[in-house]
């Protein structure tokens, strides 16, 4: 059996990375922040599956946090095959209207978040020279976003992480991709309305916006065997709205 440590697990993207790796036989350690009820529903979820799982509270955005819960899914686990890194948050605005704090913080929890984790989860993948490290950027971080200056600076930072580590970690066998989708049906984008997101599908190639489990498949992909020749590359499940 596989494990899995993913980060903002209890709910969107993470959480269906989750089920999509625990369909796929793997134990798998949620991490949540705010939505406890949610990460301990899914847990029971995933082990009436029959995979070990477990919920764990921790801020990403705090390094001795990240470091207690990468501990804690080893003691649970015995070892960690896989780090997905999906806690993230956005911000929608004018550039000139987001302050000091905000920005802080969304660097701090989208950027230093994947740091903290990765540091936290490496010295175990090193000494065992394996480990899958999948990171979730988005396609804004690729292409940058009008009014979301802010967030594709941080996503864009996720990919340039993702690329740099992967060509340090090859040589220890560990590898490092990220998935960096495109609109997907979230609570984070619940603040769309109905007609925006109807725009957004229609400019996009394939008519539609995505679905979690679209973009929890990529993940799992890029976390498993099936991937194996792959690293420091760049998924983006967008319906071809970024090429």
């Amino acid at each position: 059996m596989k494990y899995a440590l993913i980060t903002g697990g209890s709910r969107g993207i993470g959480a269906a990375a989750a089920r999509e790796l625990a369909r796929r036989g793997w134990g798998v350690a949620v991490n949540y922040l705010h939505s406890e009820a949610r990460a301990l529903a899914l847990t029971e979820e995933l082990s009436a599956l029959g995979v070990p799982a477990l919920a764990i509270r921790a801020d990403v955005a705090d390094e001795d946090q990240a470091r207690a819960m990468a501990d804690r899914a080893l003691a649970a686990f015995g070892r960690l095959d896989a780090l997905v890194c999906c806690a993230g948050i956005s911000h929608v605005g004018l550039i000139s209207q987001i302050g000091a704090a905000d920005w802080r913080r969304l660097f701090a929890v989208n950027v230093d978040g994947v740091h903290h984790c990765c540091r936290a989860v490496l010295p175990h993948m090193l000494e065992r020279k394996a480990g899958s490290i999948v990171t979730v950027s988005s396609m804004w971080g690729q292409v940058g976003a009008s009014c979301e200056a802010a967030y594709s600076a941080a996503k864009g930072a996720v990919i340039a992480y993702t690329k740099a580590l992967a060509k340090e970690l090859g040589p220890s066998h560990i590898r490092v991709n990220c998935v960096a989708p495109g609109v997907i049906d979230t609570e984070m984008n619940a603040r769309l309305s109905a007609e925006d997101l109807a725009a957004l599908a229609e400019e996009t190639p394939l008519g539609r916006i995505g679905t979690a489990d679209e973009a929890a498949r990529a993940i799992a992909f890029l976390a498993g065997n099936e991937s194996s020749f792959f690293t420091g590359q760049v998924l983006s499940p967008n319906g071809g709205l970024v090429i």
